[in-house]
């Protein structure tokens, strides 16, 4: 085992110390090598270093260089290195963060980075919080504890009658809405196309005055930090609507609400602290390993009665707080570790100056391409550059050729 994970950690520091020097792109030739990797399973087996050797030979070359420098597309981040290490780390450990009992340091990390996340982000300090696989699980988790919530207020209880003929929930959405939602609408049981659709603006920020009677039977969905834009729908407006005709706003914040750990950006955030619910994705801006979010609402009783499992006589209930409860999944990794890691490591001032400096980033990304005549589509206000380079057909052709080049 020693020898083994020697070599592992050989192979994967030649592949990062090479990153930089390589097409982002793979290659045909890298993809079409991939099918080396399948025919029939062997009927006996083979040295792990064997495995190995054959993954880190076909498969390294066949990846996407996300995690280096030149990677700038969708909003994906790379890893940190106290991250990619504790990772490894929690690999050998080999943890199942379901309960305090199968993992103290599991469950402790998660204690912990609840707090230091509710602290940076400026949320409730007394809300619960689920360590989720991305923003899409968050999102769900989010709205599963609305809907429990909204229908518990008529007296129905949906963890044990279900949908059926329960009384109907209404759904407001914006124009630009994420997929992420209307997905977790969708496993929600609220339907992704029975939703009230409120007009956007220029830069798909959900417009305020044009939002419909709001009552306590309604969802409101808004996005701190568009996708696309990177622009932020108006919170302040829509929180102080929804509470004041006991409406629930659920807030997909995926990278966005990161940005509230810069003064300089957490104006941008003004009035998200009065929603109800947040989704926020660790493996964007605070670039740990994928696989990691957190759903977070403001009365931990409405995520954990939503995503509780219930109970067994061999499954021991701690006093605190158990992590299994207010996540949809039971048994799964400590994906909290490599949270505490990559905060622990950056520290308050660290991370507050990577995500200024990504958005220093972005600001010369466009003033270089104005600069050179293209036009750039969105005002730049936090990651995001949207650039035409003419019509549709030529913007299509130089994006393809520019990754044909592999520069970027």
């Amino acid at each position: 085992m020693k020898e083994l994970l020697a070599e592992t950690a050989a192979r994967a520091a030649r592949y990062v110390a090479a990153i930089g020097d390589r097409k982002v792109l793979p290659g045909p030739e890298d993809i079409a090598r991939l099918d080396s990797l399948s025919g029939p399973l062997p009927e006996n087996p083979c040295e792990p270093a064997e495995v190995l050797a054959l993954l880190d030979d076909v498969g390294s070359p066949a990846t996407v260089a996300t995690a280096g420098g030149r990677y700038f597309g969708f909003v994906i981040g790379g890893i940190l290195p106290a991250a990619l290490a504790t990772n490894w780390l929690a690999g050998a450990w080999d943890q199942n963060a379901a309960m305090q009992i199968m993992s103290p340091v599991g469950a402790k990390v998660e204690d912990i980075v609840r707090e230091w996340t509710l602290d940076l982000l400026g949320l409730p300090s007394t809300s619960g919080v689920g360590f989720v696989t991305c923003t899409t699980m968050a999102n769900f988790s989010g709205l599963a504890a609305a809907r429990s919530a909204l229908l518990q207020r008529v007296g129905w209880n949906v963890e044990e009658d279900g949908m059926f003929e329960a009384p109907p929930i209404r759904v407001v959405v914006g124009q630009e809405v994420h997929v992420s939602v209307l997905k977790a609408l969708s496993m929600v049981g609220l339907g992704r196309s029975r939703v009230i659709t409120v007009p956007a603006d220029a830069q798909g920020r959900m417009r305020a005055d044009a939002l419909p009677v709001l009552d306590g039977h309604t969802i409101v969905c808004m996005q701190a930090g568009n996708v696309n834009t990177g622009a932020f729908d108006p919170a302040k407006e829509i929180c102080a609507r929804a509470q004041q005709e006991g409406a629930w706003v659920h807030v997909d914040g995926a990278f966005g609400l990161w940005g509230a750990v810069s003064p300089q950006y957490a104006p941008l955030l003004d009035g998200v602290s009065a929603a109800d619910s947040w989704a926020i994705d660790c493996h964007k801006w605070l670039n740990v390993p994928y696989d990691s979010g957190m759903v977070v609402v403001r009365d931990p009783e409405h995520l954990r009665r939503a995503l509780a499992a219930g109970s067994a006589a061999y499954l021991a209930q701690g006093a605190g707080r158990e992590p299994w409860q207010y996540t949809p999944d039971s048994s799964r990794r400590a994906r909290g570790i490599e949270l505490w890691a990559a905060m622990r490591s950056l520290g308050r001032s660290g991370l507050r100056e990577m995500i200024e400096h990504n958005c220093r980033q972005a600001k010369l990304f466009a003033e270089r391409l104005r600069t050179a005549g293209f036009a750039v589509l969105n005002d730049v206000v936090l990651n995001q550059v949207l650039v035409s380079f003419g019509s549709p057909e030529h913007t299509r052709r130089v994006i393809a050729e520019i990754q044909a080049d592999g520069t970027c």
